[in-house]
C-alpha cells in the first residue's frame, strides 16, 4: 500500500524558516507565511519535511487513493520558492498571466524571490485554491 509521505507534522514553522540558508530567501519566507496565514485566515503547519501549508482537505479518488493535504503552501527550496495552490486550470491559467516572473511546474509554480510577482494576484490565487478544494472535497 503506498504510504504518502507528506502528512501534517508538529514540526515549528519558525525553526523550519530559521533554517533556511539563505538571508534574501528566509526573509521572503517570512513574508509568505505572513501573506497566507493573513489571505486563508488559517495558521501555518509543517508538512512533510519542507512543505508549510495552510488548511486541509481530505481527497480521494476513483483509484481508491485517498489522503490529506494542505488547501496551499509554499516552500522556501534552495533552488527556487515552490508555491501550491490548485485554483482549477482555467482560472491558474487567467491568473499566472498577471503573476509574474515564474516557472511552472505540474503542480507548482516556481518563484525565484517576492520582489519578482505581484502579491495582489498571489492572493487570488490563494483564494481561488481554497475555494475551488474546498467545493471539490467538502469537508465530511
Amino acid at each position: 500500500m503506498y504510504e504518502l509521505k507528506t502528512k501534517e507534522t508538529d514540526n515549528s514553522v519558525i525553526e523550519f524558516i530559521e533554517q533556511v540558508d539563505s538571508p534574501k530567501k528566509r526573509e521572503d519566507a517570512y513574508k509568505l507565511l505572513d501573506l497566507f496565514t493573513e489571505t486563508t485566515g488559517f495558521e501555518a503547519k509543517m508538512w512533510g519535511p519542507s512543505i508549510i501549508g495552510f488548511g486541509s482537505y481530505h481527497y480521494k479518488y476513483e483509484s481508491g487513493h485517498e489522503g490529506d493535504a494542505p488547501l496551499v503552501g509554499f516552500s522556501p527550496r534552495k533552488a527556487k520558492i515552490s508555491l501550491y495552490f490548485a485554483p482549477g486550470e482555467t482560472k491558474r491559467g487567467e491568473l499566472l498571466k498577471q503573476f509574474g516572473k515564474l516557472t511552472t511546474g505540474k503542480a507548482c509554480v516556481y518563484i525565484n524571490k517576492v520582489a519578482d510577482i505581484d502579491v495582489e494576484v498571489l492572493k487570488s490565487l490563494i483564494n481561488e485554491s481554497v475555494s475551488f478544494l474546498q467545493e471539490m472535497y467538502p469537508a465530511k
